[in-house]
């Protein structure tokens, strides 16, 4: 769900259109094979789309695909020489935090920016906006206070696993707006109500060939789709 939401933040701070369905499928099947081949040689942790880069990308206004192979070069290089990572690793933290909240700010005002393509005079969709807010704060607040004073979160089964996924679930206010968000869209009045949803404005990026610029943001570098079957590209 993160890598998805990226990638459309990443887009639309690159100026390029909204990925149809076959970029976000290709990219999260390249994401997967990321992921196995980081198994087969140790890593403990999978990785994600990045967040932080996709601020960054907002905030230079470089949305060029040579800067990202240059820093993957300069990340394998200081990787492997320990000395140059250091010095990196040596930056103090709230240097960090601060980029950090200018960033991730970024983004998360760059999702905002998505409601203007419904209708904001709609009740239904004032509603639904104002719910998921309100519910995405406190229902976490509950969970993160209870948890503080009882030592453990309110979900307690026989499982210790089923409580830790739940728990840890409620306690993301990202994850709760967004789980309430997307059940009252679908469900409240989701026929009727089309053109407030705003889906007629998407509807035309979700073909590959929906847009004539799609073929020029989201080609396949360096001639891999001579590798890859066609209904992949």
């Amino acid at each position: 769900m993160q890598s998805t939401g990226a990638f459309f933040a990443a887009a639309r701070l690159a100026g390029a259109t909204p990925p149809p369905a076959n970029v976000l499928s290709r990219s999260i099947g390249l994401q997967g094979i990321g992921m196995l081949l980081e198994g087969l040689f140790g890593s403990v942790v999978g990785t994600t789309a990045s967040v932080e880069n996709i601020g960054l990308l907002g905030l230079t206004h470089i949305g060029s695909r040579r800067v990202v192979q240059i820093s993957t070069a300069f990340m394998i290089f200081f990787s492997i020489f320990g000395k140059f990572g250091a010095f990196f690793a040596s930056i103090p933290l709230p240097i960090f935090g601060a980029i950090y909240c200018i960033l991730l700010g970024i983004v998360a005002a760059t999702g905002i920016t998505f409601i203007q393509f419904a209708n904001n005079n709609s009740m239904r969709n004032i509603y639904i906006l104002g719910v998921s807010l309100f519910l995405g704060i406190s229902i976490p607040q509950y969970f993160v206070s209870y948890s503080t004073v009882n030592g453990g979160g309110p979900t307690r089964t026989g499982a210790g696993w089923f409580n830790d996924i739940l728990n840890t679930i409620f306690s993301s206010p990202p994850t709760v707006a967004m789980i309430v968000g997307t059940l009252l869209d679908n469900t409240l009045e989701a026929r009727h109500t089309v053109a407030d949803r705003g889906l007629p404005w998407w509807k035309p990026f979700q073909d590959k060939k929906g847009d004539v610029r799609t073929e020029e943001f989201y080609s396949l570098p360096l001639r891999f789709h001579e590798f890859i079957p066609t209904r992949f590209h």
